[in-house]
């Protein structure tokens, strides 16, 4: 019976946790739809690497830059990273 109440007191705890910090996330009006601002930083990101993709292979350097697989994701988590910095640091 203890058992029970236990179990559900610990299920419940994360369950508060994450809506207690999914409001500290910074929320951002695009024609009066209101997205995370991760989602629209993970999407500046997208469309950077695309472009910086674009650049690698115009100047020939994309041959040098090592296995792509690796390449290409880890560029779009440091643009996504450094587009969240430069818009939402406090």
């Amino acid at each position: 019976m203890y058992a029970g109440r236990d179990a559900r007191r610990c299920s419940a705890a994360p369950a508060a946790l994450a809506l207690l910090v999914a409001a500290c996330d910074p929320i951002v009006n695009i024609q009066g739809s209101f997205f995370p601002a991760w989602i629209v930083c993970m999407a500046v990101g997208l469309v950077l690497t695309a472009l910086l993709r674009q650049l690698f292979a115009v100047t020939r350097l994309e041959a040098h830059l090592g296995p792509l697989l690796l390449v290409y994701p880890s560029l779009w988590v440091l643009v996504t990273l450094l587009t969240w910095l430069t818009f939402y640091r406090t």
